[in-house]
């Protein structure tokens, strides 16, 4: 192969047309609408194609959060989330867990079912906890390979369980890269959960960082000082219109619902 030949090949990759009318990527998870001149939109919390991560500290309540999103990602809307909406279409959503043992990743994904009174069709569930870095990955791009065309919305909780050690630059690099290209040809938008530095609103080690600069929307968890029941969800970055940030409580029985919003103030780090 010449070099023109090469470069031919990869431009036709690579080439994005300016003049090309594209379309926007449609929604999976909203929170919310947003009106222009002409249009009202529902505010993406994540949009097939892409991926979004939700970072938070240990013991800050992300698995209830992301309960919600899987909730309401099934049924559209649920009496316990509020404004976030799913945009289904009859997708699969397949959720991963990677800490815990089979007894508590089965009541993240029973949780799931009670809020959203779903029957569990299209609902696949994996505990991944027991698998080496090398397996989870291969089992996930084998679940893809399979079953992608189908699934609408994938949940890793524990992306730093698919590397080593989230500080090595070309592990963690490596592996955003896997989930780009994951997102890009099938079209699935991916949530993954991450945990934030000691004392930090850094998303832990340079894994962390990496997925800062390629991700589509960044969450970030804070448990209220004053009561620990209740966690402020907020829109850190997004590359589209941010959502209003929300926060949320867990009742006694350990279900988690949508009570308020934070403030009227939309957090803008990126423009529109």
């Amino acid at each position: 192969m010449t070099l023109q030949e090469r470069f031919e090949q990869l431009r036709a990759k690579a080439y994005i047309d300016p003049y090309k009318e594209v379309e926007r990527p449609p929604v999976a998870i909203s929170y919310g609408e947003y009106k222009t001149k002409n249009d009202i939109f529902h505010t993406p919390i994540g949009t097939y194609g892409n991926f979004s991560f939700v970072q938070a500290p240990p013991k800050s309540k992300k698995t209830f959060f992301i309960s919600m999103l899987a909730g309401a990602y099934l049924t559209e809307t649920t009496k316990y989330t509020g404004n976030i909406r799913g945009h289904r279409e009859g997708k699969r959503l397949v959720h991963f867990d990677t800490e815990q043992d089979t007894h508590h990743a089965q009541r993240v994904f029973k949780r799931v079912l009670q809020i959203s009174q779903y029957n569990g069709l299209n609902y696949d569930t994996f505990g991944l906890r027991t698998f080496s870095t090398q397996n989870r990955v291969e089992f996930i791009d084998l679940y893809l390979k399979l079953y992608g065309e189908e699934t609408g919305v994938m949940i890793i909780d524990g992306v730093a369980d698919l590397v080593l050690d989230v500080n090595d630059i070309k592990e963690s690099n490596d592996i955003v890269q896997r989930i780009m290209k994951w997102t890009e040809i099938y079209s699935v938008h991916i949530i993954v959960v991450i945990h934030s530095n000691f004392n930090s609103d850094k998303p832990t080690g340079h894994l962390g960082s990496f997925l800062e600069k390629k991700t589509e929307t960044q969450i970030q968890l804070k448990v209220r000082e004053e009561n620990d029941d209740i966690v402020d969800v907020i829109c850190k970055r997004s590359r589209a219109y941010p959502f209003e940030d929300f926060s949320f409580e867990v009742d006694r029985e350990g279900t988690p619902q949508i009570i308020d919003k934070i403030d009227n103030v939309l957090r803008i780090d990126t423009p529109f």
